[in-house]
């Protein structure tokens, strides 16, 4: 029993070490002072502290929960999540928007690259003084690129983000899985 007891408290760290490894386990500590870059660069925290808690422990029951015929399933919108996170990072570092090929990623995989574009967003905006640099550049199906502004940004790919992390909260409670206890989303930390 003793054996057994030892077995199950290493494997209990060693899976905590794990999920610690990847970005938004817990909120970084808050920028010193308000500027539009910390604030935005919070905004991206935030998202990703909720992001890593709304995914984590998903089974493949809950990957594959859909509330209805003409819904994307929890595996679709991880995958979309992944697209708009890509879609920031992108018009921060100022590159072309490449995304994977359909279905060549892994839950685990997109939710890791999903969680390190946020961390590296936040990261980016964090040091900024201008947002209006961060030009989003969207090519369009005729070839034709179009831009916009940071604050389409907001209201677009950051917005939606958040919008589906709190969908995929929902899903996972109804296809039995809650949202795990212990999380609080106001103080970015995680009971103990």
């Amino acid at each position: 029993m003793k054996l057994l007891t030892t077995v199950f408290t290493i494997l209990f760290y060693v899976i905590n070490m794990n999920a610690q490894d990847l970005p938004y386990y817990e909120i970084p500590e808050a920028p010193k002072e308000y500027t539009a870059g910390t604030v935005a660069s919070r905004t991206i925290d935030g998202l990703g502290f909720r992001y890593y808690w709304a995914t984590e422990g998903l089974t493949e029951k809950d990957l594959a929960y859909k509330p209805g015929d003409n819904t994307r399933s929890v595996f679709e919108t991880v995958d979309h999540i992944l697209v708009l996170s890509i879609m920031t990072l992108s018009t921060l570092e100022n590159t072309e928007m490449k995304f994977p090929k359909e279905g060549s990623l892994s839950f685990k995989e997109m939710r890791k690259m999903t969680l390190e574009n946020f961390k590296k967003s936040s990261d980016i905006l964090r040091k900024a003084t201008d947002l209006s640099q961060y030009v989003m550049k969207l090519k369009r199906g005729n070839g034709k690129v179009a831009e916009y502004p940071f604050w389409n940004q907001l209201n677009g790919p950051i917005g939606d983000a958040l919008w589906h992390t709190g969908q995929i909260v929902s899903f996972r409670r109804s296809s039995g899985n809650p949202f795990p206890k212990g999380v609080s989303v106001l103080t970015g930390k995680v009971k103990r």
